[in-house]
């Protein structure tokens, strides 16, 4: 995996309160933003799901039987 390099601004009480407890920064933020991406992309899938529904066709009874196959 390729990483980059990026910059961001942390209050400094939080800053020294990680410092003492030993938390990696940089590790709890690469889980953060990971956790934050896969919230926003199940938003986004929910969203198109809402706006594009999946109605009954005439089809439908087949495709279920698949998915039960």
């Amino acid at each position: 995996m390729v990483s980059i390099r990026t910059t961001f601004t942390l209050d400094d009480e939080l800053a020294e309160c990680a410092r003492r407890l030993n938390v990696n920064v940089s590790a709890a933020a690469r889980q953060g933003v990971a956790d934050a991406v896969r919230a926003a992309l199940a938003a986004s899938d929910r969203a198109a799901y809402e706006r594009l529904r999946e109605e009954p066709d005439e089809y439908w009874d087949d495709a279920e039987a698949w998915s039960s196959a």
